[in-house]
């Protein structure tokens, strides 16, 4: 399924796609305990928002084969952690805002696990269990900042440097997904899923054996190679199958 969270009129409704209609819910879809309003929007009339309010994102670096390689780096022998805060989170169609001072804005596409239910040291071979579904995601990153700073916290942490959507998808291999990200319609990131260092199951386990995990928080599980610039005016999408594509701009 593919769970959408939308406005019209103003109004928040929470829903899931069937072709190009929204199907809409009342409850708890990370609970599994919904129904059907009957109440039914068409995908192209509604404004989509953030497909959730994480309490925390928490970000696995250096976490692709291919971008190790390319970084002409050693893979870490345990998980490298970073957070981003909630304020962070932008959705589809939303501008990425370069901010005044920044010298080079960075896209790095990626696969994001939202969480389903509170996970506390969690077994890799239970992690699954905990997982709701995956979305898109776009770790901005101010790359002069980073390297000045000598650490990751003020360079990821910009309002609107998390990018997540369009939407929930549930259901899926994580094992095995294409992912690629393109600025004004042209290819810069290419990989699958296959290439991680740390598989999802792992990375839930080693995360939430650090700090307990609450329904809709998000795992961002790493970039692949081809990491680059954004200017101002740029148009940048990211693309998983089975997930969808997310689009933002650069104001």
């Amino acid at each position: 399924m593919r769970w959408v969270f939308f406005t019209v009129d103003g109004n928040e409704y929470v829903g899931f796609l069937k072709d190009d209609q929204i199907m809409v819910v009342q409850g708890d879809p990370f609970q599994r305990d919904y129904w059907e309003t009957g109440d039914v929007f068409r995908l192209d009339d509604v404004v989509l928002t953030a497909p959730c309010r994480p309490t925390k994102i928490v970000c696995i670096g250096l976490n692709y084969k291919d971008h190790a390689q390319e970084m002409k780096m050693e893979l870490p022998e345990e998980p490298i952690l970073f957070l981003k805060p909630p304020s962070a989170v932008l959705p589809h169609g939303g501008d990425i805002v370069y901010p005044d001072g920044v010298k080079r804005l960075d896209y790095e596409g990626e696969l994001a696990v939202v969480i389903g239910k509170r996970a506390k040291n969690v077994p890799a071979a239970e992690a699954l269990q905990y997982v709701f579904g995956y979305t898109c995601s776009n770790d901005v990153t101010a790359r002069d900042l980073q390297k000045k700073d000598q650490q990751w916290t003020r360079a990821k942490s910009f309002d609107t440097f998390c990018p997540l959507g369009p939407w929930i998808a549930t259901d899926l291999d994580s094992a095995n997904l294409n992912i690629s990200l393109e600025v004004n319609g042209v290819r810069k990131q290419a990989s699958n899923t296959s290439q991680l260092a740390f598989a999802v199951p792992e990375l839930i386990a080693f995360v939430s054996g650090v700090m307990t995990l609450e329904p809709g928080d998000v795992i961002l599980t790493g970039t692949p190679s081809g990491v680059g610039p954004l200017q101002k005016g740029d148009t940048v999408t990211v693309k998983i199958d089975g997930v969808g594509e997310l689009t933002n701009t650069v104001v």
